[in-house]
């Protein structure tokens, strides 16, 4: 079996961190580091069923087919993810903790099997790296203490 973790501390309360990274219209914003996937029918409930959609590549439809396991406002979210078709299932997890300066998000993927398990977490790691180090910093900024884009910024959101 194959999995990754990555950390990163962030200067914002995890309120903002869980809208952030639960927010239908701003998942984008920093997904858009990666393929850009969008979610659709995503809310952070038990049992809801929803798709990550990009545009698709040599190998993959485009489609990533997940359903929400646990969720926990603002602690921790954890879902099935399955980006083959027919494919199985691995495990995404998100738990953020309150520190003294911010917010510690822990971001998990296991369960990769296999010979191509193992390519695809490494692959997905290191999108996944830039996705939280470089595009959710940046919208974490652009995010009023409500969780809304301040006046000017160039972010735009998507629905």
């Amino acid at each position: 079996m194959s999995e990754f973790r990555i950390v990163h501390e962030y200067p914002h309360p995890p309120e903002k961190v869980w809208r952030a990274l639960t927010e239908p219209a701003l998942i984008p914003l920093w997904t858009s580091a990666g393929q850009g996937g969008r979610p659709v029918g995503f809310a952070p409930v038990v049992g809801t069923r929803f798709q990550f959609v990009a545009k698709p590549q040599p190998g993959w439809r485009g489609i990533v087919d997940c359903e929400v396991l646990e969720a926990s406002e603002p602690s921790r979210l954890r879902y099935t993810w399955v980006g083959d078709e027919g494919g199985a299932a691995t495990h995404v997890t998100y738990r953020l903790e309150p520190t003294a300066g911010g917010t510690r998000f822990t971001f998990e993927h296991t369960g990769f099997t296999g010979i191509g398990g193992f390519l695809v977490s490494k692959v997905l790691a290191s999108v996944r790296k830039k996705m939280l180090g470089v595009a959710l910093p940046a919208l974490l900024d652009d995010l009023d203490d409500a969780g809304k884009l301040r006046p000017g910024s160039t972010l735009e959101p998507k629905s």
